[in-house]
């Protein structure tokens, strides 16, 4: 449901990927492509990849790549994901996890035209989360706690009847499993860089998506987010542009220089260009909070104060962050401020904490109910080692050593949601970013000249 959310989002925000043909030019070198994968693929080396822009290229002013163009490439690579291998192994799961290298090399156009180009690999991939700015928060504290707990309660409910239910339930039994294959999920995304200017010939304007019925929705499913328009009604926009650099809640400083690079044209009513693609907006971190401990979230917030149109002055302006994508689930408040979403912190330990105490909850048996005693040991072990916890809770062990493992799987439970570290807030380079921008009426910012 998020993937195909944010997908929406990014149609919606982008209407002349669908009004307008192509009209063929130049991609020019170092051109980021957000791309992302639509089913899970084998974990091996050679798989063919078979990925789509997530949003429309443009060059000049010109659109050349409709968002969902599909991109080929090949896994060349599988590297160790050590960091998981160890988590894995303390909960009883022994695969030998890896990170796929995948190198792309081709795009395919709607009329089948394969036309080659070159990058470096892409190496980190993750699913992409769209974090929308929420309205001002309503209502004092109380109200506060409560819309965090609904937040938790919807992504709770959602695991068990949002779409592709049953396949989360064939990983989760995998992954009770000492040894499972291995995939690349659906939804994985990488952002590359062109490394040489590519050719891209006039296409014919894209079908419009067909808009599906809107259905109803209950209290516990996520609400949509709101799509804004590329221009409000008080005269600011909506601009698209991606991080020239990373920024993250770990290294940032509070007054860092950023920018960001406008990846779509803005257009006037009359189709004139209000704001040209390759526009540069310049701004600065303005809060950076480390992740603590005892699951203390990072904190992030940045914003622009000029816009810098090629060959022109540079202009002041407002903006607030309207818009992020994340390889992390985070949230953006009315300030624009990015820090992770409420976790559920208390349900996984307490359903482990009671599978735990089932071993000890039985009376010296005879061996009429032993079998009974082994299926409660068999559920404590589950409780800690998973499968491998199961089968020694069956061989016979104290309930006190089914117990203890048990326990030690709550214990762990606990500490990644209580005690651990919280969540850091990243940004990688080329992330996409959407920010409302409106000017002010003061004067320029003009360069010191006196230095």
């Amino acid at each position: 449901m998020i993937y195909k959310s944010a997908l929406a989002i990014a149609l919606l925000l982008s209407p002349s990927a669908i009004l307008c043909q192509t009209e063929g030019g130049t991609l020019p070198a170092e051109t980021p492509l957000a791309l992302r994968i639509d089913q899970h693929l084998p974990m091996r080396n050679g798989q063919p990849v078979r990925a789509r822009l997530i949003y429309p290229i443009y060059g000049n002013d010109k659109l050349l790549l409709p968002n969902d163009t599909i991109v080929t490439g090949t896994v060349v690579e599988l590297r160790s994901d050590r960091s998981r291998r160890i988590r894995a192994v303390m909960g009883g799961d022994f695969t030998p996890f890896h990170k796929p290298v995948v190198h792309f090399t081709s795009f395919v156009l709607a009329d089948g035209t394969t036309l080659p180009f070159t990058s470096g690999d892409a190496i980190d991939g993750a699913p992409i989360f769209r974090a929308i700015a929420t309205p001002p928060a309503k209502g004092g504290f109380i109200r506060r706690q409560f819309d965090g707990l609904l937040t938790v309660v919807r992504s709770d409910i959602a695991i068990v009847t949002g779409p592709e239910k049953v396949d989360r339930f064939v990983q989760f039994i995998y992954s009770q499993i000492p040894y499972h294959p291995e995939r690349i999920e659906k939804g994985t995304a990488w952002t590359i860089e062109t490394a040489h200017s590519v050719e891209i010939p006039a296409e014919p304007p894209p079908q419009a998506p067909v808009a599906a019925d809107p259905k109803k929705r209950h209290f516990w499913e996520e609400p949509l987010p709101p799509v804004e328009p590329a221009r409000t009604d008080t005269g600011s926009w909506i601009v698209q542009a991606n991080l020239d650099e990373p920024l993250s809640s770990e290294t940032s400083k509070e007054g860092q220089a950023i920018q960001a690079i406008v990846a779509e044209p803005i257009f006037n009513a009359d189709h004139t260009i209000a704001i040209p693609q390759g526009s540069t907006l310049i701004g600065a971190v303005t809060r950076a909070k480390p992740a603590r401990k005892f699951g203390r979230t990072g904190v992030l917030t940045f914003n622009f104060r000029q816009l810098q149109v090629p060959h022109e002055e540079a202009r002041t302006i407002e903006t607030r962050l309207t818009g992020a994508d994340s390889p992390r689930d985070i949230a953006l408040n009315s300030e624009g401020q990015a820090k992770s979403k409420p976790q559920d912190k208390i349900t996984l330990p307490i359903i482990l904490a009671l599978m735990a105490s089932r071993p000890l909850d039985q009376d010296h048996h005879d061996s009429a109910d032993a079998g009974n005693g082994l299926g409660k040991n068999a559920v404590g072990g589950a409780a800690g080692l998973g499968l491998v916890g199961t089968v020694i809770g069956l061989t016979g062990v104290s309930p006190n050593v089914a117990a203890g493992i048990g326990y030690y799987g709550a214990a762990r439970a606990f500490y990644y949601r209580w005690i651990a570290k919280g969540q850091k807030i990243d940004f990688a380079k080329n992330t996409r970013i959407v920010v409302e921008t409106t000017p002010r009426r003061s004067a320029p910012i003009k360069p010191d000249t006196q230095r």
